[in-house]
C-alpha cells in the first residue's frame, strides 16, 4: 500500500489549532472518519485514545503516529495534522508534538499492512522528512510534501524514505 492509497487530500490539515493531545486526537479522528462511510468519529476517537493509553505513539522529535484497529474499518485509512503550536503528547522525550500521522486499520489486518505501517513510521522518523513536512504552510503543501515521501517497495508497500 502506498501513501497515495492511504491518505486523501482532504485528510491532511496544516496549521491546526489544538488545545491538547485529546483535542488533537479528536480532530485526527474526524479526518479519519471521512475516509469511509462505515466509520464514526466517536468510535475512531475511542479506539485511538485507548491505544494511546496503552503507550504513547510518539516517534520522537515532535512526531506522533496514533493508530488503532477498528472492526468496521473496510481498509487502512490515514490522515495527517501539522499543528500550529505543539501540544504535550506525554512523550518519552518530553518534547511537544507538532506532526501527527494517524492510521486506522481493520481488526483482521494482514502482515503486509503492519509492515506498511512500520515503513511509514520509519519514514516519518527521518529528519529530512520531518523538515519537509514542517516547511508546509498550507494543507495542500503538507499533502504534497507527504506524497513526495511515498516510496513504494517492489511488493507495493510503504518504505522508509526522505533521508536523514
Amino acid at each position: 500500500m502506498t501513501l497515495h492509497e492511504l491518505v486523501r487530500p482532504d485528510s491532511v490539515l496544516c496549521n491546526v489549532e489544538a488545545r491538547s493531545k485529546k483535542h488533537a486526537l479528536e480532530i485526527l479522528s474526524e479526518l479519519l472518519a471521512h475516509g469511509s462511510d462505515d466509520l464514526r468519529q466517536p468510535d475512531i476517537f475511542a479506539a485511538v485514545a485507548e491505544r494511546e493509553r496503552l503507550g504513547c505513539t510518539a516517534l520522537g522529535r515532535a512526531v506522533a503516529a496514533p493508530h488503532a484497529r477498528i472492526a468496521d474499518a473496510p481498509f487502512p485509512i490515514g490522515a495527517m495534522l501539522k499543528l500550529s503550536t505543539p501540544v504535550d503528547f506525554d512523550t518519552p522525550d518530553d518534547e511537544p508534538v507538532d506532526l501527527i500521522f494517524g492510521m486506522i486499520v481493520p481488526e483482521d489486518v494482514d502482515d503486509q499492512a503492519i509492515e506498511d505501517f512500520r515503513g511509514l513510521t520509519e519514514m516519518l522518523s527521518q529528519r529530512g522528512t520531518q523538515a519537509r513536512l514542517r516547511k508546509a504552510r498550507s494543507s495542500r503543501e503538507l499533502y504534497e510534501a507527504l506524497m513526495a515521501e511515498d516510496r513504494p517497495r517492489a511488493e507495493g508497500g510503504l518504505a522508509a524514505g526522505g533521508g536523514a
